[in-house]
């Protein structure tokens, strides 16, 4: 979440008190290999599984957890003055939600065959050629999500950038994903209910075009609940 629609680098605003606030933070799971295959002990129930990669400061998955109690929500970030924004704005008492500092190339480490659904809000879409193995669509990341679904793979995406979104309608449509829906400009789609994003609103104030698409695979490693 640290880059502008170019690809061009964002400085990082430092948080002095990040350590602290991630320390006393109940939100923050400070263990999660621990929980790898049973994130349901976790939350203490066998609702679905979100997981969004790149939470930024949280407005998007604080949202979804209050709008869906019946879905329980993971956020993950990769940077600790982001991260420690974002738990920031937790209000007490979600009993659905919770955070992970990590690298998204870790996710195969910290689930395995439990997960619903990935979004991928407004990630870095690494504009160079040779960058594009970073691209959270890349077919690096996509094997590493096979392991981590529950039933079906399910991915949906929101970006600004064409060029990433181009690039993963090709890179989802390789791997085997069948598209559910694909919107070229989402806020004037016939979606009446949006939850949008920090990044999100700011581009909306500035008329740029939202593009969106959710995209599902049959797994062969997928697994039934009892």
């Amino acid at each position: 979440m640290l880059y502008n629609k170019y690809g061009d680098s964002m400085r990082l605003r430092n948080v002095k008190n990040k350590q602290q606030i991630m320390n006393q933070s109940s939100y923050l799971v400070k263990n999660p290999l621990e929980y790898c295959g049973s994130w349901n002990t976790y939350f203490k129930n066998s609702n679905p599984i979100h997981v969004e990669i790149g939470t930024g400061k949280g407005k998007f998955i604080i949202e979804m957890a209050l709008s869906h109690p019946e879905i329980n929500f993971i956020g993950i970030e990769k940077y600790d003055s982001v991260i420690a924004r974002c738990l920031e704005k937790i209000p007490e008492g979600i009993s659905n939600l919770c955070m992970i500092r990590m690298d998204a190339l870790e996710i195969d480490q910290v689930f395995f065959n439990e997960i619903a659904v990935v979004y991928l809000n407004f990630s870095d879409p690494w504009p160079k050629k040779r960058q594009s193995k970073r691209r959270l669509t890349s077919d690096i990341f996509l094997k590493k999500y096979d392991s981590i679904f529950f039933d079906d793979a399910s991915i949906i995406q929101k970006t600004d950038n064409q060029q990433l979104f181009e690039f993963s309608l090709c890179s989802l449509s390789q791997y085997g994903y069948q598209f559910l829906e694909i919107f070229l400009d989402y806020h004037h789609s016939s979606i009446e209910k949006i939850i949008m994003t920090e990044y999100e609103e700011r581009f909306l104030k500035k008329n740029q075009r939202i593009f969106y698409v959710s995209a599902i695979k049959k797994l062969s490693n997928s697994r039934k609940k009892d």
